[in-house]
């Protein structure tokens, strides 16, 4: 349930927190969408006020060319950054049709097993009109590279350190590696973790 703020509070908050911005190019030449979930306070914004926010300051900027969505999902906690299944497909329907003609890609950075999982089962129930099949899934940065423009895209740090343990860790990607601190600087085949990694990869 989200904290009592105004609406206009929440909408505030979201400019302040730079989740969503127009900025750079891929290597195609359309516009990108940069959406730092992390960032997303779903436990303080509403869904009105966010439907309301990309309908004022987000949508009337993607409604004549060409474009595509950089949704970083590194760090994001379901209880924390996820508004919901109900919201994001309310969100979605929201979206002005001209807008989802001119969405031709959406480069998904670090994806989870849960999220790939969840994405696999419902995301064509979700995504209509053919949105399930732009999806691009971007396990690591120098991925990214090779289709956006790096020079024009604004990537927090901790994309950069999270991009770092992945390739220390990469059965990270598989959740097949905790990343719980208590094993973060444990040696690859000396921990339970791991060794139960191995064993079920094998």
């Amino acid at each position: 349930m989200p904290t009592q703020i105004s609406e206009s509070e929440q909408q505030q908050l979201i400019e302040k927190l730079d989740i969503f911005r127009i900025k750079g190019r891929d290597k195609r030449g359309r516009s990108i969408l940069r959406i730092i979930a992390k960032f997303f306070p779903a436990r303080i914004v509403s869904v009105d006020a966010l439907r309301k926010y990309l309908e004022e300051k987000i949508f009337p900027a993607l409604e004549k060319k060409p474009f595509a969505v950089l949704y970083v999902h590194t760090g994001v906690q379901r209880c924390e950054n996820f508004p919901g299944i109900s919201a994001v497909r309310s969100i979605y329907d929201a979206i002005p049709i001209n807008v989802k003609r001119n969405l031709e890609a959406v480069y998904f950075l670090h994806p989870g097993l849960q999220a790939r999982l969840f994405l696999a089962t419902f995301g064509r129930f979700l995504f209509t009109g053919g949105v399930y099949g732009k999806l691009k899934y971007v396990s690591r940065l120098d991925y990214l590279w090779e289709h956006v423009r790096r020079s024009e895209i604004e990537v927090p740090e901790f994309v950069y350190d999270h991009d770092e343990d992945l390739e220390d860790r990469p059965m990270m990607d598989y959740g097949l590696e905790s990343d719980h601190p208590r094993v973060y600087d444990a040696p690859a085949f000396d921990s339970p973790v791991s060794m139960y990694s191995m064993r079920c990869i094998s």
